[in-house]
């Protein structure tokens, strides 16, 4: 199986790069090799390369930023799965595509399902809610995998924030009105490989008999207080730490350019129904990706 992988430098991509070695031949391209943004890069790419699979782990993941770059977000979110979509159609191959929990407005209070209606409140949300709906207009055999705060010890983010912070300041006030389900972006790739292996001999049939979408996040939730608790709580590096103290706050407390849904964790049951796979609670994920970190 010949497996094209974009976005192969990002927290997600670089885990699945070294996770896919063992479903099939990996073609791992990123930007500038190919860009998002320009149709015409994409199907040249794909009709060189011919894969049996293609996998889009790339995004504009900037949620502030993308406020004042729309066009920028919506081209490489919403209008480049589309075109992906298209071109594994026409070749024969399968897509798989990954979005997120901020389709969502976060006020439905508890964990949402594949059935819920997406009512995204910014720009990002807005840009992968239009990739997931470009994907399922073509058709063709595709799984778009629906995810939430992806972490990575080896990337900037929430954690890596938090490690950061915890070197400096005695006292961390973290928001406790923000909950999701914290993604380690290992086991996003091990699942996501998984899922390949099952159809390994007739991948894009496989994946055409499942071809929808689904919900694929740590199991449970965490408000980002909870979580950044649980990250100082296993820190490979303790010594390090001057932290003595993480204090609740209020998103009100933190004025960004764009609204957050402050509910958004995911339900993956439909998932876990479909492939026999179940993902592991959060808290367990993250000591896992902690100690292989230390």
């Amino acid at each position: 199986m010949k497996i094209l992988l974009l976005g192969n430098t990002g927290q997600l991509g670089w885990e699945l790069n070294r996770t896919l070695l063992t479903v099939g031949d990996v073609i791992a391209l990123d930007y500038p090799q190919i860009n998002m943004a320009d149709p015409g890069s994409l199907k040249t790419i794909i009709r060189e390369y011919k894969p049996n699979l293609i996998i889009n782990a790339t995004a504009y993941t900037d949620v502030d930023k993308a406020e004042s770059e729309p066009e920028k977000a919506m081209a490489i979110n919403g209008t480049g799965p589309g075109v992906l979509a298209e071109e594994a159609l026409k070749s024969g191959a399968a897509l798989i595509h990954y979005s997120t929990d901020y389709v969502f407005d976060g006020s439905k209070g508890e964990a949402y399902t594949e059935e819920d209606e997406p009512n995204p409140i910014n720009m990002y949300g807005l840009s992968k809610l239009r990739g997931e709906q470009a994907v399922q207009q073509v058709g063709g055999a595709y799984l778009i995998l629906r995810t939430a705060w992806v972490y990575s010890l080896r990337r900037p983010c929430f954690v890596t924030k938090v490690l950061e912070w915890a070197k400096t300041q005695k006292v961390l006030r973290i928001v406790d009105d923000q909950v999701s389900s914290p993604t380690w972006a290992r086991m996003l790739a091990e699942a996501t490989a998984l899922v390949i292996a099952q159809g390994r001999r007739e991948p894009v049939d496989y994946i055409k008999k499942k071809t929808g979408l689904y919900h694929l996040a740590g199991a449970g939730a965490a408000s980002r207080y909870e979580w950044a608790k649980e990250i100082l709580r296993y820190n490979p590096k303790m010594e390090e730490p001057m932290t003595l103290e993480i204090q609740r706050a209020s998103t009100s407390e933190f004025p960004t350019p764009v609204r957050r849904p402050l509910f958004s964790a995911l339900n993956c049951d439909h998932f876990t129904a479909n492939f026999g796979i179940s993902t592991p609670p959060w808290e367990m994920s993250l000591r896992m990706a902690m100690e292989r970190s230390g």
